[in-house]
C-alpha cells in the first residue's frame, strides 16, 4: 500500500521575503530559483528536506539541507513524522518530483502546489527496509560530496600559491641573494610600471594578454542528427556548461554532428575555452575553462565549444595555468565587465578588444613552469574525482527508480 508525502511529513512553508533575508536576516535565504548543484549548504545528513516551486525555469526540485534558514513562501520545509525515514523520503520525492517535472513540461504546471506536494505517493515499506534503502543511495551522494569538498580544497591550493607568487610577488627567490626567501617580503627589487601603474618585480616584462596568445578558434554548433556530411559526433561545450567543466555543477553537453572539414574546431589539451556571449546583470561573459587530456577522457566524444564560446591557445604551454588563474582573477574581480557590449539585448565580450588592450605583468618562463608543475597534480586529481562522480551519479540515478519500485532489493 502507497503512503503520501502528506502523512508522512510534517510541511512547513517559508515566509519571510527576500530584502528582509537579505538586509537583516541572520541565516541563509532561499528562493524558489535555488539550484542545489549551485548551492553547496546542502547535506545529507539532517532532518530537513527543502522542496523549491515557481523557480525562474518552471521547475521544481527537492534537496537536502543542514541548519536553519529563512525560505521564500513556495519554497517547502519537511520533516519526518515517526515512523518515516527522512533520507526515504528525500529520495522518494527526488524520483517522483523528476516524473512529475517531465510530465509538466509545456504545459500550465508551473509550480509546486501544496496540494501537488502532499498528494506525491510513495512507497509504503517498512522503518528498516526505508533505512537500508536511504543508506545505499545516501552512501553514494556523500562520497559525490566528499569528492566536491577534496577538489574544492585542490582548487583553493592552487589559487592560494597563484595569489602568493602572482599578486602578492612572495615567489620563491632562486637568486644567490634571495635562497629561496619570499621575493618581496625579503626585500626583493620591486620597479614601478607606468603602464600598470604599480610596482612589479624588476626583471618582470609587462604585455597585453594577446601576447600570450597563439592561436583562437570558433565554436560551431552542427546539427542535433546525422546528416549529409554533418557525421563528427560531438559534445558541444556552452557557456552554461563551463562551470560544470571547472568541477562547480553539472554538465548537460548536448550531443551534436559537425561537418568533417570544421574538425579543426575540436578542442584539443592547453586549449581554453571562454565564454564571449551570454552572463547577465550580475555576471559577466568571460567565463573560462581549460582543457587537458583528463578533462576530454571524462567524455565519450571529442568536445566543441558552442558558437557562444571560443577557444584560444598559447605560445607556451608552460604558461597554461598562470593564464588560467590570471584570466579567474580578471572575471572574479569584475574587470570583464568593462568590456562587454550588447547585440539583440545579449552581452557579448569584446574579446579582440580586451585582449590586445589589457595589459599584465608577464612573469618568467621558468617561474611560471615551477606553477605548472604544482597545479598539474591536482588538476589530474580533480579531473579523476570529477570522472568517478559522474558515474557514482549515473550508478545511483539508475538505481534509484529500481530501489523505489522495489525491482531491486537490499540484501
Amino acid at each position: 500500500m502507497d503512503k503520501t508525502i502528506g502523512l508522512a511529513c510534517n510541511i512547513f512553508t517559508g515566509k519571510l521575503d527576500a530584502n528582509q533575508a537579505v538586509t537583516g536576516g541572520e541565516y541563509p535565504f532561499f528562493t524558489c530559483a535555488e539550484y542545489p548543484d549551485q548551492i553547496d549548504h546542502f547535506t545529507y545528513d539532517d532532518d530537513v528536506v527543502l522542496v523549491a516551486g515557481n523557480n525562474a525555469r518552471g521547475n521544481f526540485h527537492v534537496s537536502r539541507y543542514k541548519g536553519k534558514f529563512n525560505a521564500y513562501q513556495r519554497t517547502y520545509i519537511l520533516t519526518a513524522k515517526k515512523g518515516f525515514n527522512i533520507d526515504y523520503v528525500y529520495y522518494a520525492l527526488k524520483l517522483e518530483l523528476k516524473r512529475l517535472r517531465e510530465k509538466s513540461q509545456g504545459s500550465q504546471t508551473k509550480f509546486l502546489t501544496m496540494p501537488i506536494l502532499t498528494g506525491i505517493h510513495f512507497r509504503d515499506i517498512t522503518g528498516d527496509e526505508q533505512t537500508e534503502i536511504a543508506n545505499v543511495l545516501s552512501a553514494i551522494d556523500k562520497k559525490i560530496e566528499l569528492n566536491n569538498r577534496i577538489n574544492a580544497e585542490l582548487e583553493s591550493m592552487a589559487k592560494t600559491l597563484y595569489d602568493y607568487w602572482f599578486v602578492q610577488f612572495d615567489f620563491p627567490d632562486d637568486s644567490p641573494q634571495g635562497q629561496g626567501k619570499p621575493y618581496k617580503t625579503s626585500s626583493g627589487k620591486m620597479v614601478y610600471n607606468p603602464t600598470l601603474k604599480r610596482e612589479i618585480p624588476k626583471g618582470w616584462e609587462v604585455d597585453t594578454l594577446s601576447s600570450w596568445i597563439k592561436s583562437d578558434k570558433t565554436g560551431d554548433w552542427g546539427k542535433e542528427e546525422q546528416e549529409g556530411n554533418y557525421t563528427i559526433q560531438v559534445d558541444c561545450i556552452r557557456g552554461a556548461d563551463i562551470n560544470g567543466l571547472n568541477g562547480n555543477g553539472k554538465i548537460n553537453a548536448p550531443n551534436r554532428f559537425i561537418l568533417r572539414k570544421n574538425d579543426h574546431k575540436l578542442l584539443a589539451p592547453f586549449d581554453f575555452v571562454i565564454e564571449i556571449s551570454g552572463g547577465s546583470p550580475t555576471q559577466s561573459t568571460g567565463r573560462m575553462a581549460y582543457i587537458t587530456d583528463d578533462v576530454l577522457n571524462r567524455f565519450p566524444h571529442p568536445l566543441i565549444c558552442s558558437n557562444f564560446c571560443k577557444a584560444i591557445s598559447l605560445h607556451n604551454k608552460d604558461l597554461f595555468y598562470c593564464f588560467a588563474y590570471l584570466w579567474g582573477n580578471l572575471y572574479d574581480n569584475g574587470i570583464l565587465f568593462g568590456w562587454e557590449g550588447k547585440t539583440s539585448g545579449i552581452k557579448n565580450l569584446l574579446f579582440d578588444a580586451f585582449v590586445t588592450k589589457y595589459y599584465v605583468a608577464v612573469p618568467p618562463v621558468h617561474l611560471a613552469k615551477q606553477f605548472f608543475d604544482f597545479v598539474a597534480p591536482l588538476e589530474q586529481k580533480k579531473q579523476s574525482l570529477l570522472k568517478e562522480s559522474s558515474k557514482l551519479e549515473t550508478l545511483r540515478d539508475w538505481l534509484l527508480p529500481m530501489l523505489m519500485n522495489g525491482q531491486v532489493t537490499v540484501k
